[in-house]
């Protein structure tokens, strides 16, 4: 694992003359490329040549002054399921190979490649997005920079989306987020991963999971860094994100299902961050969420994502089924037994669980929770067994998937000591409270880790 550091200190350095963009961008590749690093398992594809072209334009502009954006020149990964002209949107799959290529960059692409980000290459995932793992049997999976000797897991489904900005391999990691697949790899490498509301960032040319869960974000060593990336994926005008003030703010811990089969290491941390939050003057207050604890009856037939997942799967499936791992292809087929009126019900489920847990949020300007509740276990536990995957997989997904289900925006700050395992915490606010949640979790950061 390389020292992390964030936009504002990259920025700082071009402006300074101290860097360039062809240096940052150099540098990436050649941790990319090295034997003894994770880049062959953290990147399905690398645009070393375009991503040097990119960085040349960017030095010009650079000493000319005329920056696009607070991103200029500098190297940033985008996951494989975005799709890029010319080429085919594999997902971390095999089964679309030899499909018919992309026509047009996904949007998200292009507010990046407009903004001045140089693109180093496409980062590795669990296949179609479909578990909170991070495991990859057709491109390998990478591994967790914490405890590499082990050979943990990376957390998914942006597994090389961490990797990549844990190694330094690029700045910041761009991923999709349908039950936690920003905030786990985040959480469990060390890093900080944004999910917004999912209607702020659009999905055209991205291979969608769950169309009604699905949301576009970033992992990086920042809440800044991400807030950044945020207002240019979104569209949005750039704004200098301000720290909320701590003293008086209320955060709920929900007392249902989240706390539930904390390890030891994600409690002492946990425990230990709501203890320095509480001495700067936060309000923490449990609160029973019960709607927490109906989540898994209205999902019990496979919920929206099998639902939806099958809706887009069905033909590939036919046709090149037994190219999928197994595990997903399983989950995905769930949905096949889903009736339109099952569907329905669970829109109409969905909007009354809304609703009622808004409710309980009205007095609250966050809840704050474990991202999750183990330590990331080692690969070969993991991949021991289907009884115990689908029972990992269950865990990891449980508390970030209840943000997707509220339409919610959450993001995941590291609540551990120097040199202890990765823990996240896990800020989450209402449906369009972004901008709130980002100036909170600003304020959390430094109080936590004392800038």
């Amino acid at each position: 694992m390389h020292p992390i550091v964030t936009l504002s200190h990259c920025r700082h350095a071009l402006r300074e003359g101290t860097t360039s963009a062809h240096e940052l961008v150099e540098q990436a590749l050649e941790r990319i490329a090295s034997p003894q690093g994770e880049g062959a398992r953290a990147f399905t594809k690398v645009y070393a040549v375009a991503a040097r072209e990119s960085a040349v334009i960017s030095d010009v502009l650079l000493a000319a002054g005329q920056t696009r954006s607070g991103i200029e020149g500098l190297p940033i990964s985008i996951k494989d399921l975005f799709d890029v002209a010319g080429e085919t949107t594999l997902a971390g799959s095999i089964a679309l190979q030899g499909h018919p290529p992309a026509t047009a960059d996904a949007l998200a692409v292009q507010r990046l490649k407009a903004a001045g980000a140089v693109i180093v290459g496409r980062t590795n995932m669990t296949e179609f997005a479909f578990s909170g793992l991070g495991i990859n049997p057709h491109y390998g999976t990478p591994l967790n920079p914490w405890d590499r000797t082990t050979g943990r897991i990376p957390g998914g489904s942006s597994s090389g989306a961490a990797v990549s900005v844990a190694d330094g391999m690029a700045l910041v990691g761009i991923g999709s987020d349908t039950g936690g697949s920003l905030r786990i790899p985040a959480a469990l490498c060390g890093l900080v991963g944004f999910k917004p509301t999912a209607s702020r960032v659009p999905m055209q040319g991205v291979l969608p999971l769950s169309t009604s869960l699905d949301s576009i974000g970033a992992i990086a060593p920042s809440v800044a860094c991400c807030a950044q990336l945020d207002a240019i994926l979104s569209g949005e005008m750039f704004a200098e994100l301000r720290p909320a003030s701590l003293k008086g703010l209320r955060l709920g811990v929900p007392s249902t299902l989240v706390m539930e089969g904390l390890d030891a290491q994600v409690a002492h941390s946990f425990e230990g961050a709501l203890a320095r939050l509480s001495a700067l003057g936060v309000v923490v207050q449990n609160l029973a969420v019960p709607a927490f604890a109906r989540l898994a009856t209205i999902n019990a037939k496979g919920g929206l994502i099998a639902s939806e997942g099958w809706a887009w799967h069905r033909e590939l499936l036919a046709a090149s089924g037994p190219l999928y791992d197994p595990r997903v292809s399983s989950r995905i087929q769930r949905g096949q037994a889903m009736s339109a009126a099952d569907y329905i019900d669970v829109l109409n489920a969905r909007t009354a669980w809304i609703t009622e847990v808004q409710a309980q949020m009205t007095d609250l300007d966050a809840m704050i929770m474990p991202t999750v509740p183990v330590v990331a276990p080692s690969v070969s536990e993991t991949a021991a067994s289907d009884e115990v995957y689908t029972q990992t997989n269950l865990l990891i997904l449980r508390n970030p998937t209840l943000i997707n289900f509220l339409d919610g925006c959450a993001i995941s700050l590291p609540c551990h000591r120097p040199g202890e395992a990765p823990v996240g915490l896990m800020l989450a606010a209402p449906s369009l409270h972004d901008r709130r949640l980002l100036s909170i979790s600003l304020a959390i950061e430094a109080a936590l880790h004392g800038a």
